[in-house]
């Protein structure tokens, strides 16, 4: 019976790699929310346990789904181009599609981020022109008001 014990071992490691919603949350920093609107959008698929499958249990593959969704989202992307990278990596084969196709979305929101760096550029140029003019009425309003006689005590 040598088949029993690698089927044990299995069962065993698998025990090991498969989290609660709690546990994923907890080491994310994320809320159990967060998580289920990660499941509604197809980006997590957790096992149901318990009385009626109320129980969420994620494996491993979760939690790298969950960890390449959070590293998309620091990036900037939508989640819609998160999951179709994520997606796109299920797939053990050729990888080089997949390679392609991240620097596709890559290039795409470098060029969306550029264009928002400029936009800001431009805004941050035009605070400055209004910051200098109010600057100046200050100046020449105080200008006048102490180069003018005081009439303080008249009247």
């Amino acid at each position: 019976m040598p088949a029993a014990v690698p089927a044990r071992a299995d069962a065993v490691s698998l025990m090991a790699t498969t989290y609660t919603i709690s546990d994923l949350a907890k080491e994310f920093d994320l809320t159990t929310r967060a998580m289920r609107f990660y499941e509604d959008m197809g980006l997590l698929q957790p096992e149901r346990a318990g009385p009626g499958g109320r129980n969420r249990l994620y494996s491993a593959r979760d939690r790298t789904r969950l960890k390449l969704t959070l590293r998309g989202k620091r990036l900037g992307l939508r989640l819609a181009q998160v999951k179709q990278l994520v997606d796109m990596y299920e797939s053990p084969r050729d990888t080089r599609p997949q390679l392609k196709k991240f620097l596709v979305v890559l290039a795409a929101h470098r060029a969306h981020l550029e264009r928002q760096m400029a936009d800001l550029s431009v805004t941050l140029e035009e605070v400055s022109a209004h910051e200098a003019e109010a600057r100046r009425l200050l100046a020449e309003d105080e200008q006048r008001k102490t180069g003018r006689p005081t009439t303080a005590g008249a009247g």
